[in-house]
């Protein structure tokens, strides 16, 4: 199961594509949170949901663009190689920003990972696979990558990472089993879980994940 590093950087589609910023700058920041894109979508409108954020002065937000709008080409639930390269290509890109800020002086636990949809597959696969100390993670309508889930697959700790994961129990592109897969393996690794399932809604976000997603950032904003 591939892991991105420094040593050894994956290149894919992905490691050229551009990153959108907001918020403040990096090197005076309070904490970042990176958004990620879903499918057929684009950095510059995952950022759009900081707006609808509270408490977040001093907070840098960091959103990557996946090349062709896409972060692989088939469903989250299809076999991983068939979703190579563009899958470790995507997970390196998220490393690499994490690795940046963490040069400009913001550590993993003030750092914040939020996916939407195709994004929140990534984001949860990225803590998954790099498990350590974040801010938070907000996996909003995704779940773990692979046709088949197993928890020994994962090692390491997140140490009390608080996680919120969201979504529909009738999602057309989510099931909501995968969900709950996902919260078994993200438990097993040490994660503090809160996992809300919404009766009949769409593939979207509502205002309870904003919610959610603004606990998450008061807890890292207030714990400088």
């Amino acid at each position: 199961m591939f892991r991105a590093n420094l040593e050894n950087p994956f290149q894919g589609p992905h490691q050229n594509s551009k990153t959108v910023t907001a918020g403040a700058d990096p090197a005076g920041a309070k904490a970042a949170m990176i958004l990620v894109h879903g499918r057929g979508a684009s950095a510059e409108s995952i950022l759009t949901l900081a707006n609808e954020f509270e408490n977040t002065e001093g907070m840098h937000f960091a959103a990557p663009q996946a090349t062709k709008f896409a972060w692989y080409p088939y469903s989250f639930l299809s076999p991983t190689e068939q979703n190579e390269p563009g899958l470790s290509s995507g997970l390196q890109a998220i490393f690499d920003i994490i690795t940046d800020l963490e040069k400009q002086g913001i550590p993993k636990e003030k750092i914040i990972l939020l996916g939407f949809s195709q994004g929140g597959c990534l984001v949860s696969e990225f803590m998954a696979r790099h498990p350590a100390r974040y801010g938070g993670l907000a996996a909003l309508s995704g779940g773990l990558i692979g046709d088949t889930v197993s928890a020994e697959n994962y090692s390491g700790s997140l140490e009390n990472t608080p996680c919120f994961l969201g979504c529909s129990d009738v999602d057309p592109h989510i099931p909501v089993e995968r969900v709950h897969q996902t919260e078994e393996v993200l438990e097993k690794l040490g994660a503090d879980i809160t996992k809300k399932i919404y009766s009949g809604m769409g593939h979207t976000v509502n205002a309870d994940e904003i919610m959610e997603v603004n606990k998450l950032i008061d807890t890292v904003i207030s714990s400088n």
